[in-house]
């Protein structure tokens, strides 16, 4: 049995729905149609069953868009994919997590987050605008590796020689582009200064909006850009319960990345392939501070006369990070 969450809006028994390959994508090849996915569209009788009749126990949340239930297919459905049922692999999101999480999970988290955006604007065709790219729609399975969610609010990016979709301006307060929101005009570009609030918050420890701050420091974004201009000032960027346990150079390629994502002006924003390729990049280089760590002390622990007939020596005793929630 797996674990899927479904969104209740079809209430017909009949009512079965076919998804083109751009919509709610899993990430596997179509096999059919050039212009349908292999998806599987489910009645409101079997959605019934298997969330037990969409009991609140199995209310996982609610969106502006309708409520999300998990339940329970057989084991041969384990796999497939329907337009209002997709597979789950993860009960937390990002912004709800409370676990302490250190800066090697961080950058983990965000280059999961980046494929992601990858296959929305270079891999489905035509791209998909996600348009409300934000922690809370991150979510996080026990490993840590995220999946974006919640499409209800995802557009066609443009084709041709449009340059934009003009839409009613939706999202989420904080994460919105400053151009989107001010002429509703929306890009590719749109989903990349959202991503650039979730590294900051990622970095930082802090909410996109806070209204308990004080004054000046409500805003993520607005608090954050004046620390952009002064190398010597990125530390002050820092969640602090991350207590110093980070390379400094991969903080500040960490914060130029996200100081581009962020640029007001979109055409100077990166693409999110290269921004993939920069976090890759930071990721390998805490996977191998990490191992450099790790050999130093097992080295001082095997060479210890106390330990020397220990075997299975446990690594990472003094390496554990405590850092904030975000």
């Amino acid at each position: 049995m797996s674990c899927f969450s479904c969104f209740t809006r079809h209430r017909n028994d009949s009512s079965r729905v076919e998804i083109d390959n751009f919509t709610r994508s899993s990430g596997r090849k179509d096999t059919g149609s050039p212009n349908k996915c292999a998806a599987r569209s489910f009645t409101f009788k079997e959605l019934a069953a298997a969330t037990r009749n969409f009991r609140e126990v199995n209310l996982i949340g609610e969106g502006g868009f309708g409520r999300v239930f998990k339940g329970r297919l057989e084991t041969n459905q384990s796999r497939m994919i329907g337009d209002i049922v997709y597979e789950v692999t993860v009960m937390v999101d990002l912004d709800a997590e409370k676990k302490p999480l250190s800066w090697e999970t961080r950058i983990k988290i965000a280059v999961g987050a980046a494929r992601g955006i990858e296959y929305l604007h270079c891999k489905a065709n035509p791209p998909v605008i996600y348009r409300d790219l934000k922690s809370a729609n991150i979510l996080l399975d026990n490993d840590f590796n995220p999946k974006l969610s919640d499409f209800g609010l995802a557009k066609l990016g443009p084709v041709g020689d449009n340059t934009h979709v003009s839409t009613r301006v939706m999202g989420t307060y904080g994460y919105c582009a400053p151009e989107y929101a001010m002429s509703g005009k929306l890009t590719l570009k749109s989903d990349i200064y959202s991503f650039g609030v979730v590294l900051l918050e990622l970095i930082t420890g802090r909410k996109a909006i806070d209204i308990t701050k004080r004054h000046g420091e409500q805003n993520l974004v607005s608090w954050s850009r004046p620390f952009f201009k002064d190398r010597t000032k990125f530390a002050l960027l820092v969640d602090p319960l991350l207590q110093g346990r980070f390379r400094v150079r991969c903080l500040h390629h960490a914060i130029a990345i996200t100081a581009m994502c962020l640029q007001e002006q979109p055409t100077y924003r990166p693409h999110i392939s290269d921004i993939v390729v920069a976090l890759e990049y930071l990721a390998s280089q805490n996977d191998t501070s990490e191992r450099q760590r790790e050999e130093v002390h097992n080295s001082a622990s095997a060479s210890s006369p106390s330990n020397q007939s220990r075997k299975g020596f446990s690594r990472r005793a003094d390496y554990v990070t405590s850092s904030a929630s975000v």
